[in-house]
Order: structure tokens, then sequence, then C-alpha cells
């Protein structure tokens, strides 16, 4: 049985060709020094797209508020930083991700957009705290265990990303490895026969949904930490949207569809953004279009069909 329809094996042995992502991204980082930045920022929606990609693509729910968890662990990171004088990168970061944990247990497995704009409303009213629609400045981060400073260069803003994405990828492939794991996936195809069957289907979509949602508050964390500023569009239904944007890009309910969907949007969107600047979104727009109604199975999708031409002809 294969983990999911786009063809992952289910023996959870990482295959060779599992580790090219992360030989890319260290390649970038001595070959690309220039677009550091933007590579730390590329890894952190990785991270947010693979922590819905793990409730949409594997257990079937559908949501736009995921970006409450994100903004959530921005703000927990931003206000430690910035307002309690905790500077410890990884104290902020456990701190993001507990925040997002807790949130995504009181909110429960099904989640309306409207708990993504009840937090953009608390985050712009509350002005002390969060600095309202000025966003939250004087974001101070200690050296990373010590030694690592943050440069302007983006050096240990990219490998810090990449070490915390690489943690993240190893718990949501394990736990889809896992009988946990097809399970979700049974639920999705069939929950009405989970039911029947005596599988305690809500709790597990509850649970799927606390660890989506810890995820997603430490890429939010991760985001406040490099850019060393948080403001209200972490909290919005745009943010939300873009995530989702990202992941049909890619490939939803393909592990790696997380990695390739944030690469394509966010370069697109700097590359429309030099030309097009006003018009950057009906360029990214025409390209959701395009694989939509070309490639359902996103740039993984197409991707498959050119290996399946290769086999049938060789």
């Amino acid at each position: 049985m294969s983990a999911h329809s786009g063809g992952y094996s289910a023996d959870p042995r990482v295959r060779p060709i599992e580790w090219l992502p992360w030989i890319l991204a260290l390649a970038g980082f001595f070959l690309l020094p220039e677009y550091l930045s933007l590579g730390a920022r590329i890894l952190i929606y990785i991270l947010y797209a693979l922590s819905l990609d793990l409730i949409l693509g594997y257990a079937g729910i559908i949501t736009l508020g995921h970006s409450a968890y994100f903004g959530l662990g921005a703000y927990v990171a931003g206000i430690l930083a910035a307002k309690a004088g905790i500077t410890d990168p990884m104290v902020q970061l456990v701190a993001a991700a507990a925040a997002g944990a807790l949130l995504g247990l009181a909110t429960g497995a099904i989640i309306l957009r409207t708990k993504a704009l009840m937090c953009l409303e608390i985050a712009n009213k509350a002005t002390n705290l969060t600095g309202g629609a000025d966003g939250l400045s004087g974001v101070v981060v200690a050296p990373v265990l010590g030694m690592f400073r943050f440069d302007i260069f983006g050096r240990t803003a990219y490998l810090y990303c990449l070490v915390v994405l690489l943690a993240g990828w190893w718990l949501v492939r394990r736990m889809i490895y896992s009988p946990f794991g097809t399970s979700l996936t049974g639920v999705r195809e069939n929950s009405l026969r989970m039911h029947a069957i005596g599988a305690p289907v809500y709790w597990r979509l509850v649970l799927v949904y606390a660890l989506s949602a810890t995820i997603a508050g430490i890429a939010g964390g991760l985001l406040t930490q490099t850019s060393q500023f948080v403001g209200l569009n972490v909290l919005s239904f745009e943010s939300a949207g873009e995530l989702l944007v990202m992941l049909i890009l890619g490939g939803v309910g393909r592990i790696y569809g997380a990695f390739v969907g944030p690469v394509v949007y966010l370069i697109a969107q700097d590359l429309f953004a030099k030309q097009f600047p006003e018009y950057w979104g009906f360029g990214i727009g025409v390209m959701l279009v395009l694989v939509v109604m070309f490639a359902r199975g996103g740039v993984l999708g197409i991707l498959d069909v050119l290996l399946a031409r290769l086999r049938r002809k060789s």
C-alpha cells in the first residue's frame, strides 16, 4: 500500500533521491551567497507549507485559518525578544512551538477562517504588546547556541533555518510512514469506514492538527528571528491563501510538494516583482491557473508524467 496516491512507497527508509533537496540546499549556501536571505525565507515557508500539507494532504482537513498558528508563533517570539528581554533563540522557538500547539489543541480538528481573523483583530488592538498596524520592532535575537550571530548576509539565518527544517521534515516523515500516518490516510479516504472499525477518528484529527499547528508556530518564530520584525501580515487571510497556493503549485499530499511549491512561488514572486512591480500577483495567478488546468498534481505531478514517459520509451 502506498503512503499516498502520489506514488511514495510505504517503506520508512529514506531513499537516496530524498537527500536531493538537502544537497541542493547546501550547494545553494556556497554557490549563491548573495541570495541567502531569500533562501532563509524559502526554507521557512517550506516548513510552513509542510505543516499545512500534514493536515490537508494526509488527513484531508481543509483550512484557510492556518496563518493563526504561524502568526501566533511569530508574535510570541517577537514579544519575548522585544518586550520580555528573552533573546535566546532556542527559548523563543520553543515558546512559539508551545503557543502553536496550545492554540491547535484549543481550536480542535475543525478550524474556520474566522479564527485567524480573530487573532488578527486581537493583534491589531493590542498595540502596547504587538505594535498594532506598525508592527513589532526591536526584536533582539542572541547568537545561536551562544556562538553563531545573525549577520546581514543571512549565513547564520540560512543554516539555522535549514537545521530546523531538517528536524521538522524528519518528524513529519516519521509520522507519515507510521501506523498513525496510515490511519490518517484511511480517515481522508473514508472516515465512515474508519469509524466503523472503531478507530478514534476525531482525536487522531485533533492530534495531527495540534502537531501541524506546532510546526506552523515554529515557522512563524523563525520568520521573526531572521527578519527581527513582525507585522500583522503574518496573521492575514492573504498569508493563508499564499500558503495554499504554494502547496498547490508543488503538489498537495506529496511531502516534497511542500519543498517545491514555496521555491517556485517565492522565486517567481521575486522575478515578477522586479519586472512588473504592480502586477506581480497577476503572474502568480496565471501560474496557478495553468497548474490547476494542466497539472493537477502540481510540479511534482509534471515530473511524474515525464518520468513515466521516459520509462515507457526505455
